[in-house]
């Protein structure tokens, strides 16, 4: 058994055919004596196909109680034109078989609209909804997109490891990895042989501590500075202890990392990669933007067009900060220089003063990485943010400190541990070079591209803050 026949393409079919064979899933069923309608979806596609059973189908009125609401099936029959206005064909059945049957008094997921939140509740079968399957169909032309930019463009794709023992963002939000037992942990002894708080770690498995990455950046870096351009895609890990609709736990980055590449170069080439990736979402993915539309988002296709159709403002911090305290608007944080933007400020930047995407460059140093290069102020970097309307901040991103002196200082002024770090300085002492790259949260993309207001609802299996159930 294999379906050669899926839905998507049997809807796209200019004529009709004899002899076919498509399988799926009920969603909804009309019956009569004489014959029954059922309309079937596979996941190729958000519409669904109508499938005709009339009664001289063999083992009709036994085969008809069992074709319910979520059941599975295999149909044979012929593509005939369709005598309704909603589709252009549909399959006069010769023969139905139910593959695997669910009981409505038993399965969730009946003709209704469920919630959000009652389906984050069944995670196992949510992605048989209209919405969630969209969203997922949305995922794989995105990630499908990603990789062409990247590619045509003659950036190599690197795996960076999940386990490390680097801190990227020196947040300390590193989920630890350890085969220490809880009920035995080795503790160092001080020169008088006292037990002190601090745990030895070179007991544990890797021989010093390690955690899940933040960013494969800094790994990035290393190959940026050999190939000369790259990009990683791959899980990241987060142990923030909030509950909010902005923040995963896990969740995917793209991050790409280019040698002999400034700030102004990054700029363009994230304007460029942000663009790309939604008119391609919209091009392959038109009918599950159309659900987006017409179920979660009613200006989701203009949103998207002014990201297409405009060029990115560009802005300093210090010119951010002059706008927002110029407003007049009373925010729920207040605005001074110095202050990391919340994301009241990016919206009221993006959405009311320019609507459109904006790139914010020249962040006071307090308020980012190490890793980032100075400007020559010595009070900011040359970091850039883009926000979109709506969401806020998509993408972050610097040009990399290159200087191992200057480095150095930054590692000491962040209170970070030099010898953590002596790889990472190490390649500024070996042909150096000026580099820079960004980072774009998967997640928060696809949130944007389906207008989806739950981080937890565009990613097949949310960890977040005591959730981890599927």
């Amino acid at each position: 058994m294999y379906n050669t026949n899926s839905i998507k393409e049997i809807l796209n079919y200019t004529e009709e055919k004899t002899g076919l064979t498509v399988y799926g899933w009920i969603r909804t069923k009309r019956e009569s004596k004489t014959f029954s309608f059922i309309e079937l979806n596979d996941g190729s596609t958000i519409q669904n196909l109508q499938i005709i059973i009339n009664d001289t189908v063999p083992g009709y009125s036994d085969t008809i109680s069992t074709l319910t609401t979520g059941a599975s099936v295999e149909v044979v029959g012929n593509l005939v034109a369709s005598q309704g206005g909603k589709q252009k064909f549909e399959i006069q059945a010769q023969s139905v078989k139910v593959l695997g049957v669910a009981s409505p008094d038993e399965y969730p997921l009946q003709k209704k609209k469920h919630t959000l939140e009652y389906l984050r509740e069944i995670g196992h079968l949510r992605p048989r909804t209209n919405t969630i399957a969209a969203v997922l169909r949305v995922r794989n032309a995105a990630c499908f997109a990603i990789h062409t930019f990247f590619q045509e463009r003659g950036f190599n794709y690197i795996q960076t490891p999940v386990i490390t023992a680097s801190d990227c963002e020196g947040a300390g939000q590193m989920f630890q990895v350890t085969t220490l037992e809880l009920e035995k942990i080795p503790f160092i002894k001080d020169s008088n042989g006292k037990t002190t708080n601090e745990i030895d770690y070179s007991k544990d498995f890797f021989g010093k501590k390690a955690g899940l990455t933040v960013s494969g950046q800094l790994e990035g870096e290393i190959m940026a500075t050999a190939l000369g351009k790259i990009y990683t895609f791959g899980p990241t890990f987060r142990a923030e202890h909030s509950n909010t609709t902005r923040h995963l736990a896990e969740f995917w980055m793209i991050e790409p990392e280019m040698a002999f590449c400034d700030i102004f170069g990054n700029m363009d080439l994230a304007e460029k990669f942000v663009k790309s990736i939604v008119s391609y979402v919209m091009k392959e993915c038109k009918d599950d933007l159309d659900f987006f539309t017409q179920y979660i988002s009613p200006d989701l296709m203009s949103n998207l067009a002014v990201v297409i159709e405009n060029k990115f403002e560009r802005i300093t911090y210090t010119d951010a900060v002059d706008i927002l305290l110029k407003s007049g608007v009373k925010f729920e944080y207040p605005v001074q220089w110095g202050i990391d933007l919340q994301s009241e400020h990016e919206k009221y930047i993006t959405e009311v003063v320019y609507k459109k995407p904006v790139i914010v460059t020249g962040y006071p140093k307090e308020i980012k990485a190490f890793y980032m290069k100075l400007n020559d102020d010595g009070k900011t970097v040359r970091a850039m943010d883009i926000l979109v309307p709506r969401l806020g901040e998509i993408i972050g991103g610097s040009e990399r400190e290159d200087n191992y002196e200057k480095l150095c200082a930054r590692i000491k002024e962040c209170g970070l541990n030099e010898e953590d770090y002596w790889w990472y300085l190490e390649l500024r002492k070996f042909g150096s070079v000026p580099h820079a790259g960004f980072g774009l949260g998967f997640e928060r993309l696809i949130q944007f591209i389906t207008g989806m207001q739950n981080i937890r609802d565009v990613i097949a299996f949310p960890r977040a803050f005591k959730t981890a159930e599927f």
